[in-house]
């Protein structure tokens, strides 16, 4: 049978996991812990951390939780998360995961009336553990993530498929262009200053997360993924990206421009270079748009995929009926 154990510091997860969440054992940005200690610091940091790890027989899983309120848990994730998952180490086999993940969501039933997890890109062995260990749980889709697989193609051939509206504006706007585009794989402070300028100026809200994209954005420069596009106009930055390459994955977190250059696309100008960087000179197999169907993204990506958000109910906790109900209800009709 499995063993839990419960943490509520990043600083113990770190000694008790020896780095095999670190970059050098895991592929993805969004399981390693790392990135849940930016997270958290950056965005989080009124929220108490709760990760749960349950093992067996050199088997581990792991889930990241913060506890907003004092009986509901919440993914320690937000609008930079491409995805959530329990994490698995030791390659455990899918009967003996569903033994970790009962160990978990058991633990959980304890002491809390109520879970909410997102984004999900595969919600079936977590919503089915739940269920068995007793709670009311729900998963329905919630937005999604928009993906291009070149499947070796080359950059021209990728843009040769593009839509016809699309070619055409970058064409149009390429000639005679006043914008020089520029793509570094290092943060300085200037480019940051560049960067914080551009956002100000652009048609976002005011970013509640510069400090954990600076801090991203650094750690991910020490590591040589970092991709950060510009577009200037006599020098002044008026369009700006933040992506990340690595293991053949290029992920695309943040773009920027000044809404005073909506005439001359500037961005669109600067998606085209960061795309052909991306395929040809990275050679990445998959771009990731992150989240979110923005209409935009249909013209660069082929392809879509769901995420779902599980909602979990106690029972034993007569505060969570209404909410229950109320959950079942929005998810029937959609």
């Amino acid at each position: 049978m499995p063993t839990t154990r419960e943490y509520h510091s990043l600083a113990e997860v770190r000694d008790a996991l020896h780095g095999r969440l670190d970059r050098a054992a895991v592929p993805s940005l969004f399981d390693r812990l790392d990135w849940f200690a930016l997270l958290h610091r950056d965005c989080f940091a009124d929220s108490p951390v709760r990760v749960l790890m349950a093992q067996e027989t050199g088997a581990q899983a792991w889930i990241f939780l913060m506890q907003p309120d004092a009986r509901r848990v919440s993914a320690l994730a937000n609008w930079y998360s491409f995805a959530w998952t329990a994490i698995f180490v030791g390659d455990p086999d899918a009967v003996q995961q569903a033994r970790l993940l009962d160990a978990l969501t058991r633990h959980l039933l304890a002491d809390n009336s109520q879970i909410d997890l997102y984004p999900l890109e595969h919600s079936g062995a977590l919503l089915d553990s739940l269920r068995r260990a007793g709670w009311f749980a729900l998963s329905r889709p919630m937005g999604g993530r928009h993906l291009l697989r070149p499947a070796g193609r080359d950059f021209a051939t990728y843009w040769a498929a593009r839509p016809g509206r699309l070619r055409t504006l970058v064409r149009r706007k390429t000639r005679n262009s006043p914008y020089t585009l520029s793509i570094s794989d290092r943060l300085t402070d200037d480019l940051w200053r560049d960067y914080v300028d551009v956002h100000a100026r652009s048609w976002k809200a005011a970013e509640p997360g510069l400090g954990f994209l600076r801090a991203l954005a650094e750690q991910e420069s020490a590591a040589g993924t970092l991709r950060l596009g510009f577009a200037r106009i006599d020098g002044r930055a008026v369009a700006t990206q933040l992506w990340t390459v690595e293991h053949g994955v290029a992920l695309i977190h943040k773009l920027s421009h000044d809404r005073a250059h909506d005439a001359g696309s500037p961005g669109t100008l600067l998606s085209h270079a960061m795309f052909a960087q991306a395929i040809d000179g990275d050679g990445v197999g998959l771009i990731d748009y992150g989240t979110g169907d923005n209409g935009y993204k249909t013209d660069w990506m082929e392809e879509r995929i769901a995420l779902h958000r599980i909602d979990a109910f106690n029972p034993r906790y007569a505060s969570s009926w209404l909410p229950a109900a109320r959950t079942a209800i929005s998810a029937l009709v959609g």
